[in-house]
């Protein structure tokens, strides 16, 4: 039987659904009467309860279930025959006027646009790359001897310099009025390093051991704290004790305590660039799959069904109620999150969504076997067993689903930077890194 298909706006349609009441009615009594074998009511026996009391008790919820699933059926076979991809789900409403023993529904849904993909050679990609040079490792190294350094107590007479950790008891007053987060005792941070505001770091250098000092400080006007912000307050601060610390030398002994096998300057150095190298590849090709699907979006052209950007803005509002129960914020699942502050972001990844989905298709650019272990093989090595990493992915169909979706986009990737436009730019290391 044909399915008439009527046409609303963009990707919305219409279609209506005409069932036989006899078939609803003979469903449910079946159900009823399943039902009644194992239904348990006062003063009966299992199995013996009669079929009013069980009509009279689950007869309503066993109608609304067989509606369900016989609309649900219909829907699912009318769009399959008139070859309909359904995005989201559809809404149901009973329509009067079906005929005698009929009933009949409109079902609203929105279907999957058609994806235009513009000329790929057209699109403009700026492609970056960046290399791990002597003084990237140098930085690293510092790094590492920083994470293992020690401290010894400075003389009474020596003054706190850039690189000593120092202990101080402080108090903020604006206009005289103590703030909150302003007072602090035995507190502990390194001059020099950026823990403090510049102009409380400057104050502290230079003072000794027991000494005080008090000073004005102009909070920036984007500062964390919105209460301070912008204003001046006056600190109070005493230094109860400096320690300059203690910085291992890179030597063999540094090597071996890092655990390089061979235990030596240069294969501690060598060791540190394979690892600099790995991260740098993926921070690098994730830039680029950024720039890339950029382009995408840009180039192609179609609706976006409504339902899909709700659903994606939904779940982006439950992962935010996730992320803020997991940061210990009271009453997280009901605190209100409006949904238009997700709306745009959700609108672009159901696009670009689709667009990539298009791409895959149109390209058979979808993952290959050999492609998936390869990845996960690469990701092992920057841990200290990679075989059992690579057990750990393989064993589990959501992490192997995860890895898929990554080497699709990888895929997409590089066949988007072979059609289009590219300009190449050397980013420096730093610049990369603090990205």
């Amino acid at each position: 039987m044909a399915v008439t298909v009527e046409t609303l706006e963009k990707l919305e349609r219409r279609i209506t659904l005409t069932l036989a009441a006899d078939t609803i009615s003979s469903e449910v009594e079946s159900r009823l009467k399943r039902l009644s074998r194992t239904v348990k009511a006062d003063g009966f026996r299992p199995g013996k309860v009669p079929m009013s009391v069980v009509a009279q008790r689950y007869g309503y919820s066993v109608q609304y279930e067989v509606m369900n699933d016989k609309v649900g059926q219909a829907f699912a076979e009318a769009t399959t025959e008139a070859k309909l991809r359904v995005a989201g789900p559809p809404k149901i409403t009973e329509k009067e006027g079906a005929g005698e023993g009929k009933l009949a529904f409109d079902a609203t849904f929105e279907i999957y646009p058609e994806v235009k993909l513009g000329d790929l050679s057209t699109a403009e990609v700026e492609r970056v790359s960046t290399e791990v040079t002597d003084a990237a490792i140098d930085k690293t190294l510092d790094i590492l001897r920083k994470q293992r350094r020690t401290f010894a107590q400075r003389p009474a007479s020596e003054g706190a310099a850039e690189g000593d950790r120092v202990t101080i008891d402080f108090e903020g007053k604006i206009d005289g009025v103590p703030f909150d987060g302003g007072k602090a005792e035995g507190f502990q941070f390194m001059i020099g390093e950026g823990q403090m505001l510049e102009t409380f770091d400057k104050a502290v250098r230079g003072m000794k051991a027991g000494e005080s000092k008090t000073f004005p400080l102009q909070f920036p006007a984007d500062y964390h704290g919105k209460d301070v912000a912008g204003k001046e307050a006056d600190f109070l601060v005493t230094v109860k004790k400096i320690e300059a610390q203690h910085l291992p030398e890179v030597n063999e002994a540094f090597a071996k305590s890092l655990g390089i096998k061979e235990g030596t300057v240069e294969g501690l150095r060598a060791d540190v660039k394979r690892n600099l190298e790995r991260e740098v590849k993926f921070r690098v090709l994730a830039r680029n799959k950024a720039a890339v699907m950029d382009a995408l979006v840009k180039n192609a052209e179609l609706d976006v069904p409504k339902s899909l950007i709700a659903n994606e803005t939904e779940r982006m509002i439950e992962n935010a109620r996730a992320d803020l129960k997991k940061r210990g914020v009271k009453d997280a699942e009901t605190t209100p999150i409006p949904a238009d502050i997700f709306q745009p972001q959700a609108e672009r990844r159901v696009r670009l969504g689709l667009v990539v989905a298009e791409l895959v298709r149109s390209n058979n650019l979808q993952a290959k076997p050999a492609q998936l272990q390869a990845h996960i093989e690469e990701m092992a090595q920057s841990y200290e067993k990679p075989s059992e990493v690579v057990r750990w992915y393989l064993g589990d169909r959501q992490r192997m689903a995860e890895v898929e979706a990554v080497v699709v986009e990888n895929n997409v990737a590089e066949f988007v930077l072979s059609k289009a436009k590219v300009t190449d730019k050397v980013l420096p290391f730093d610049e990369l890194m603090a990205a």
